[in-house]
């Protein structure tokens, strides 16, 4: 038998039956788009994430038959806030993205507390003050992951587990809710779900034929290291999606670090399993894919996002033309939301292949950015990196890539490695693989690519990058003083 895997992302909902041997089938996806109702502001229709779920768990079951269990994997940090008694959402679903709530986060850090506007604690504080001013009626906070759960349990189960509720905000620098932080939000703890284990029974899917166990609950890039197989100290991935995050396992002791580290990380609950909590670190670049997607949509120099492969191998270099992907700020490692993107080296001579190319090796060098964080704040060597996410496929990045970093790059053998993790998860609950170790052992990237420059030349593209990140940051100096 298979495990049933749904995954929410930002854009839609998709199910999967996943086997014993990590093959992937039975695919349904159902679109859910977030709207955008003022600038800054982005919601999403929770009872139609809701009725997607259950369209597309049908669809697979339909499909593969019955299952061992089930997983769930999901965008983090998105906020729903719902009637106990009725389960109707008492408003619009907040995602991740959202940042209506900074001015929030300005004044509790003037108070000592630091939550940032991604974080859901916010979020939840301003659908309490809309739809619960006085803080009497009978409500449930979640994350995606817990109205997932609600929605496949007909109600019965209100939980979260610690990769999730490690990106509230509202658990401060430990494993519990922080009650200093709900205080100031004004957040009753009988809205909050209960911490449960990522890998671990948690009660029924009795929305769904046979009301199989619901095994494993993960945010989607602790889902994405698990499906890499990155369960031992030391193994990292990036997915590269429209940003690009890299989280790193670290073990059981927590990075020392309380929020972020010197070199710009974060650590994170990467699972938690029979109570013991599995810790990383995170690194974040805010633009990768989105600036492939600028070429295409509002330069108009590529006609897909797929052809960039093509017209960047039309020359072997880029003339001494160097981008700096920051479309949206700077991530790790050095947190400036007022930097911007940036060209650098532009001459008469310089060709559509040369722009192109230059923006794949330069989302290429913050790969590198992010891998030389994670190394610094663990003290931990990573000696490969492991890649997945729609730039996974683009052959001249990753070779780019693996240039950048000096590392071998191992390509996921499934372009979106979430599905595979929540599997995993539930599997190791219900006794499909073993433990950690079966997981790891399990990996096998569809293709390597090892780096084909010489130190020399690594170091010296390097430090030409690095000039150039230079020049693109505190473009907008007001934002360059906001810090999270």
């Amino acid at each position: 038998m298979s495990i049933l895997v749904i995954d929410v992302g930002t854009s839609g909902v998709r199910a999967a039956s996943v086997d014993g041997d990590g093959s992937v089938e039975n695919i349904h996806y159902v679109e859910v788009l977030p709207t955008s109702p003022a600038p800054a502001f982005i919601e999403f229709d929770a009872v139609a994430m809701a009725s997607a779920v259950l369209e597309v768990a049908h669809a697979t079951l339909d499909a593969c038959g019955p299952v061992q269990g089930v997983g769930i994997a999901n965008q983090r940090a998105s906020t729903i806030v719902w009637d106990r008694a009725t389960g109707i959402p008492v408003g619009p679903g907040i995602g991740w993205q959202d940042l209506r709530t900074v001015g929030t986060c300005l004044a509790l850090q003037a108070q000592g507390i630091r939550v940032a506007p991604n974080e859901s604690a916010t979020k939840l504080s301003m659908l309490l003050d809309l739809a619960d001013p006085d803080r009497t009626r009978d409500l449930c906070f979640g994350t995606v992951d817990t109205w997932v759960v609600w929605t496949l349990s007909n109600g019965a189960l209100h939980v979260t587990d610690a990769s999730n509720s490690g990106v509230t905000g509202l658990r401060g620098e430990g494993t519990a809710w922080d009650d200093t932080i709900l205080d100031a939000l004004r957040i009753p703890r009988s809205v909050l779900p209960t911490v449960v284990d990522s890998s671990g029974v948690v009660g029924p899917a009795s929305a769904l034929p046979g009301a199989p166990p619901i095994a494993g609950i993960a945010g989607d890039q602790q889902a994405s290291l698990v499906g890499q197989g990155c369960t031992r100290p030391g193994l990292a991935k990036v997915t590269f999606g429209t940003g690009g995050m890299l989280d790193c396992c670290v073990g059981l002791d927590r990075p020392a670090f309380p929020r972020r580290g010197g070199a710009g990380t974060f650590p994170i609950a990467a699972w938690q399993r029979k109570n013991r909590i599995t810790w990383g670190v995170e690194a974040i670049m805010l633009s990768a894919g989105t600036c492939v997607e600028w070429l295409r949509d509002d330069l108009g120099i590529i006609a897909s996002a797929a052809e960039s492969d093509a017209v960047a191998a039309q020359c072997d270099d880029t003339g001494d033309v160097w981008f700096v992907p920051a479309l949206l700020g700077m991530g790790t490692p050095i947190w400036d939301f007022g930097a911007r993107g940036t060209f650098v080296g532009i001459t008469r001579g310089t060709g559509r292949p040369e722009m192109v190319r230059a923006v794949l090796e330069g989302i290429a060098h913050r790969g590198a950015d992010l891998l030389e964080a994670a190394e610094s704040d663990t003290g931990l060597a990573i000696p490969s990196l492991r890649v997945d996410g729609g730039m996974s496929a683009n052959e001249t990045f990753v070779a780019a890539l693996a240039d950048a970093t000096g590392r071998p790059i191992e390509v996921s053998p499934v372009l979106e490695a979430t599905t595979l993790g929540a599997a995993y998860l539930a599997g190791m609950a219900l006794g499909v693989w073993a433990d950690e170790d079966e997981v790891a052992a399990a990996w096998a990237p569809k293709r390597v690519i090892e780096p084909r420059m010489s130190d020399a030349r690594r170091g010296a593209t390097r430090t030409r990058w690095l000039a150039a990140r230079q020049r693109s940051l505190q473009t907008v100096p007001e934002l360059s003083g906001l810090d999270f």
